[in-house]
């Protein structure tokens, strides 16, 4: 069953142009530098590196990677019917499937994030479903507060069971969606091949989020952009550059994709602790991690805090956040302590 639940790819798309763009300014051209493009996940994938030496083949390279994101791809897009997450979605509770080694790294992650933060539930897929969300669709009809409190007691991180021999589900009809991690983790098995062929100095974006390595030449640093969320429609605007190190990189937002019901105004994304969708001034966070899977998830939990209980997380667990929210007089921005050596 497919979901949605993330606005990510919709920023951080600008985010990827706009990075490419800085980061060929004022660099030496090199015979060594190689750029990779395709297709996986429903999105492209985009890789620069500057290698050494001409050792490393890059056909044979982009085969490899091509290998590995179809393997991700197949354990754990919704969109493919047999594939490894639809196969646990359709299990009885209490039946435990034996679990591929990236499905393992992705659930163990996503269960951490979930109970950390409350608010990133890999198993919001029936909740989502109540309220109507899908590719293109819209909710017509609020779900009554009876349906949603009885919705809510069958969701949540702790009614799985994730042990040596595999997966479990505690209660019928859980269903896991790994949209908030699952690209991350493609592009942190992408750096990880690049890694192994020593390669450390490196771009991989996938689908809007992106993990850097090392430098440019000449000691560069990589930059990104952030993108203007108050930008007029159909313009997109710098806010701010930042070298953002040896990191995974993940924005997420709500200001481009929201709808009206009965008068009022909803974002995409739902809070798994009250069922309804965020109604706040949040309009974009960026996390730095250097796992890109951590940093896609901790992005759409902090969104769904909101400004005040995304800075004390942040602060809290020391992570590098930087966030934009909606005022009377503008866009009002936060970089947490972390965040700051970055800007």
């Amino acid at each position: 069953m497919n979901r949605v639940s993330s606005s990510q790819g919709a920023i951080s798309i600008f985010l990827l142009t706009i990075m490419l763009f800085v980061s060929g300014c004022g660099a030496e051209k090199t015979p060594h530098e190689v750029f990779l493009e395709g297709k996986t996940m429903g999105t492209t994938y985009h890789i620069k590196y500057f290698a050494d030496d001409k050792s490393v083949d890059a056909t044979k390279l982009q085969q490899q990677i091509d290998t590995q994101l179809k393997a991700v791809n197949q354990s754990m897009s919704t969109y493919i019917p047999d594939s490894e997450i639809n196969t646990f979605n359709k299990l009885p509770a209490n039946q435990v499937m034996p679990i591929s080694e990236d499905f393992r790294a992705v659930v163990s992650e996503s269960i951490r994030l979930g109970k950390s933060t409350k608010t990133l539930d890999v198993t919001m897929g029936p909740l989502i479903d109540l309220w109507g969300f899908g590719p293109d669709k819209k909710p017509t009809k609020r779900p009554s507060d009876e349906a949603l409190a009885a919705m809510i007691e069958k969701i949540g991180v702790d009614k799985l069971n994730l042990t040596e021999q595999g997966l479990a589900k505690t209660v019928d009809g859980l269903e896991l969606s790994f949209s908030a991690t699952a690209k991350g983790y493609g592009i942190d098995k992408v750096a990880q091949l690049l890694e192994s062929q020593n390669i450390s100095n490196y771009m991989v974006e996938i689908g809007g989020e992106l993990r850097i390595g090392g430098e440019k030449p000449n000691n560069q640093d990589w930059k990104i952009a952030i993108e203007q969320p108050d930008a007029p429609p159909g313009e997109r605007k710098v806010h701010r550059v930042l070298a953002p190190g040896t990191n995974g990189i993940a924005t997420s937002g709500d200001y481009r994709i929201f709808y009206k019901m009965d008068g009022e105004t909803y974002t995409h994304l739902i809070d798994p602790v009250t069922g309804m969708p965020i109604k706040h001034d949040l309009v974009s966070v960026t996390v730095l991690h250097p796992s890109a899977m951590t940093a896609d998830g901790l992005a759409t939990a902090l969104t769904v805090m909101g400004m005040d209980d995304a800075k004390a997380y942040a602060e809290k667990h020391d992570l590098p956040v930087y966030l934009m929210a909606k005022s009377d007089k503008g866009i009002v921005t936060y970089a947490s302590t972390a965040f700051k050596p970055y800007l």
